[in-house]
């Protein structure tokens, strides 16, 4: 059975209420991009692989392995508390079990309860018995204590908040000193040629995919438009050096198309 933590998930973005942000293309209120976002995750919760899988022309497996070799998880009994933001599904969650030692486990914290719905019916069918836990809060102002952890990571998640400063600095808070702060997301290419098609692939195929699957365009049209929206790899390597972390670095993957940005909390 999983265990469930029922942490009440404060609303992103409501601080003072006059400044805009971005929605994909569109300029909106603060206040009002989570519950845009929220929107968009209510809708493909059910079909989050199948979106990973029209995003990346099925290469998020690969990355997500790629993000838990590069974690390397201890293998043995000592104790290791990972928690993996905005994983409702418990895709990366899952991974981490399947590799690390029995003295891991797992905290799973998402702001869509659809998401962390689904990902509470995968755990079970996978029996992953009190090593895994589903909290329902907000990237920007998790629901646990300081230092609660030895790692975070987050997986195509950050660019969907209102304040990516404020989520990294929410990471830092919770990790133990020395403890390790992984992204995995979608980024900008690096390799001439492939941008170009890359970019048709995208704005073209992605929405209508999108469409046809599920009979909606409108989730993916925001998911690709927020893809050209979040900071490129250095820039981004900046915002986690601002956020207090130590020995940051990044992996392009795919020419670029997705990048793993690793920190440490010092």
């Amino acid at each position: 059975m999983v265990r469930r933590m029922n942490a009440d998930a404060k609303k992103q973005g409501t601080g003072g209420g006059a400044g805009e942000t971005h929605f994909g293309f569109r300029t909106v209120a603060e206040a009002e991009k989570a519950g845009l976002v929220h929107e968009v995750f209510e809708q493909v919760a059910e079909r989050y692989d199948l979106m990973n899988d029209l995003m990346s022309g099925g290469l998020h497996r690969a990355w997500k392995q790629s993000m838990i070799d590069w974690l390397n998880p201890p293998r043995n009994e000592r104790p290791f508390h990972l928690i993996d933001v905005a994983g409702g599904t418990g895709d990366i969650a899952f991974r981490f079990l399947e590799r690390a030692g029995t003295g891991a486990q797992v905290t799973v914290c998402d702001i869509n309860r659809h998401m962390l719905g689904v990902g509470q019916t995968r755990a079970e069918a996978k029996a992953f018995e009190g090593r895994v836990e589903f909290a329902c809060g907000d990237a920007e102002t998790l629901p646990f204590p300081d230092r609660s952890f030895d790692a975070y990571t987050i997986a195509f998640g950050i660019r969907n908040v209102t304040h990516i400063e404020k989520a990294l600095a929410d990471a830092y808070r919770v990790l133990k000193p020395g403890g390790r702060f992984l992204c995995l997301e979608f980024s900008h290419v690096a390799v001439p040629g492939i941008d170009e098609i890359y970019e048709t692939y995208s704005f073209a195929a992605i929405p209508r995919m999108g469409k046809w699957v599920t009979g909606d365009g409108a989730p993916y049209q925001y998911l690709v438009e927020s893809i050209r929206r979040f900071p490129d790899q250095e820039t981004f390597k900046r915002m986690i050096v601002q956020a207090g972390f130590g020995n940051v670095s990044y992996r392009n993957l795919t020419g670029g198309v997705a990048a793993l940005h690793s920190g440490w909390r010092l």
